[in-house]
């Protein structure tokens, strides 16, 4: 039997898509691999977002077939779509289907695997048996991957991802991601209910909720529907045990979506994971005008202490990009003293990667940030969110905190996450996608560790 490898970089919505189509080739007869290096087809879904992505996927690319010589390899995703050709012009590249043709990935790994006679025959696409590589690709957007890309409700992980959103309406001066994912769009609520029903079917306990842009789910609809509207009704119309939030912006986080936050959020298992981030991306608010940003950092401070008072025990995460354009010394010191003040528990950094096509790109030309500067200022702010998160979790041992098991760990242990977002040790087996109460311990390098009652 023919085996799969799907490799996924990016966000959550990505691993969404990876997820699906990894899902759309075992029902169609294949095999996942234990490692590309044994796999018929490998199947790279990429990110985009800054040049460090872009190098990665072709690192990984290349490594694959060094590894590999004998697998096909399809390149698919947002670097597939802003630069096909220069994916195509990898050697180790076999084929390169945009995000616009996502839906059709499954479909030409099925044909590389020797389990479809007839090649895929769309205009522009060359034909399988040529010598080049092939491209399959539209830059204006079909966007068909909400009817081809169905949520993968037997995704073979404990906590999957259902997208129910993608694309976005903003216009961030650095952002290419309008470009290859295109403009917001919505799963209708009927269906994502059925989603979530077909996973807690299978028994399913936590679910992740991702999307692009979340917080404009709904929007794109006539009339229009909240998010909160979806959360309400996952919530309330489904026996869902967890449901957690992936990243939304800022200005979604309305009152009535706190409301269900004070509803859902408290007992032994919390329903609703207490784990909030929202994209800051800089603490000075000269740089987030620069960046075309809708919020000042005042209004973001505002909703952070919304929702430390409502979950004081809550991860609350943040995407901060370094070296924007112009960003000066006294800049980033304003950007980290606003950081220094917030009740961070984690942050994700980023450097700034200029994008052709986007306002950036210039600015970039005109005023760039030293290297050596970027990385001075990307050390200073591991550091202080390294000491915030430590403290964050030496304020748990001794307590309890509910966690989803995920899969065994080193010796006789299991590894899970807590509702609150913290890597769990487990001194037990315990099985994969159970519901725990779990009393912490002490502290590990990364998280925490704690055992549970017999």
């Amino acid at each position: 039997m023919a085996e799969y490898h799907v490799e996924n970089f990016g966000c959550r919505a990505s691993r969404a898509d990876g997820e699906a189509i990894a899902a759309n080739l075992r029902h169609n007869g294949l095999s996942p691999a234990d490692r590309p290096a044994t796999a018929s087809v490998v199947i790279v879904n990429t990110c985009s977002v800054t040049a460090e992505a872009d190098r990665q996927a072709r690192a990984y690319v290349r490594r694959v077939r060094r590894q590999n010589p004998d697998a096909r390899v399809i390149v698919t995703g947002c670097y597939a779509q802003r630069a096909p050709q220069e994916l195509a012009a990898l050697v180790e590249v076999d084929a390169v289907i945009g995000n616009s043709h996502k839906a059709m990935v499954a479909e030409m790994a099925l044909q590389f695997a020797g389990e479809m006679p007839v090649a895929v025959t769309t205009e522009g696409f060359v034909p399988i048996g040529s010598l080049a590589p092939k491209i399959l690709h539209d830059d204006a957007f079909a966007h068909t991957e909400f009817a081809t890309l169905p949520f993968a409700a037997d995704a073979q992980q404990t906590r999957p991802n259902l997208k129910v959103q993608d694309g976005c309406g903003n216009r961030c001066s650095f952002c290419i991601i309008p470009t290859t994912r295109g403009h917001s769009r919505s799963v209708a609520l009927a269906t994502c209910l059925d989603n979530v029903r077909s996973f807690v079917g299978q028994d399913g306990k936590e679910l992740i909720l991702s999307g692009i842009n979340l917080g404009r789910w709904g929007r794109d609809f006539e009339p229009a529907q909240r998010f909160e509207d979806l959360v309400a009704a996952i919530l309330m119309e489904t026996a869902l045990p967890r449901l957690r939030l992936s990243s939304i912006e800022p200005m979604d986080w309305s009152q009535d979506l706190l409301a269900l936050y004070r509803e859902f959020a408290s007992g032994e298992h919390p329903r609703l994971a207490r784990h909030a981030h929202l994209p800051l991306q800089s603490g000075s608010d000269a740089i987030l005008r620069r960046m075309y940003r809708r919020y000042r950092p005042w209004h973001y401070a505002e909703r952070l202490a919304a929702i430390r008072e409502l979950l004081p025990d809550a991860a609350i995460g943040a995407d901060v990009m370094i070296g924007f354009p112009g960003e000066t010394d006294a800049l980033f010191r304003e950007s980290y003293d606003f950081i220094a003040a917030q009740p961070f528990t984690y942050l994700h950094l980023f450097p700034f990667s200029a994008r052709p096509g986007t306002p950036a790109w210039e600015l970039h030309r005109q005023n760039p940030v030293p290297v050596r500067a970027a990385q001075q200022r990307m050390a200073a702010l591991r550091g202080l969110i390294a000491e915030k998160f430590r403290a964050f979790r030496t304020g748990f041992v001794g307590r309890a905190l509910s966690a989803v098991t995920v899969e065994p760990g080193p010796g006789a242990t299991t590894h899970a996450v807590t509702d609150n977002f913290l890597k769990l040790t487990i001194d037990k087996e315990i099985p994969a996608n159970r519901l725990v109460a779990a009393h912490i311990t002490a502290l590990t390098a990364d998280g925490l560790r704690g055992t549970t009652a017999a």
